[in-house]
């Protein structure tokens, strides 16, 4: 069985990478600027990596959270290293608001309401990442 984090079924919306991790929209209704952080090489956790990788896989982590901070002031970012169905080490970064559609309960959660739309400039938030993050490559 392949992975899809590591060959993905569709093309991914990259917003930033670097060579050890990229940075992709999740592309979740409701939920703008809902990224996930993706370790490049396969592997299933964090103590797999060496600790300067693991350092770099958190400072990006952070990087992503300030960028999301900075650009869409939301109430909570939530931060998610689940792995259940696809054991393949990445991040859940998740803007927060208090009209989405499972505040304040987790988004994997039975829903709330249908939400509002709020739109997402990609293109402010790649600027916003390479602003916290570098430039990546």
């Amino acid at each position: 069985m392949s992975c899809p984090l590591c060959v993905p079924p569709e093309p991914e919306r990259i917003l930033w990478r670097d060579a050890q991790c990229r940075v992709i929209d999740a592309g979740e209704a409701g939920y703008p600027g809902y990224c996930r952080v993706v370790w490049g090489a396969h592997v299933r956790e964090m103590t797999d990596l060496a600790p300067p990788e693991r350092t770099r896989l958190l400072e990006v982590v952070c990087g992503v959270e300030s960028a999301l901070r900075a650009l869409l002031e939301p109430v909570k970012i939530n931060l998610a290293s689940l792995g259940n169905y696809v054991p393949h080490l990445h991040w859940h970064v998740i803007a927060r608001f208090p009209d989405d559609p499972h505040y304040p309960d987790a988004i994997w959660a039975p829903a709330r309401r249908q939400g509002s739309a709020r739109p997402l400039d990609r293109e402010a938030l790649r600027a916003a990442l390479v602003r916290h993050l570098g430039p990546g490559i």
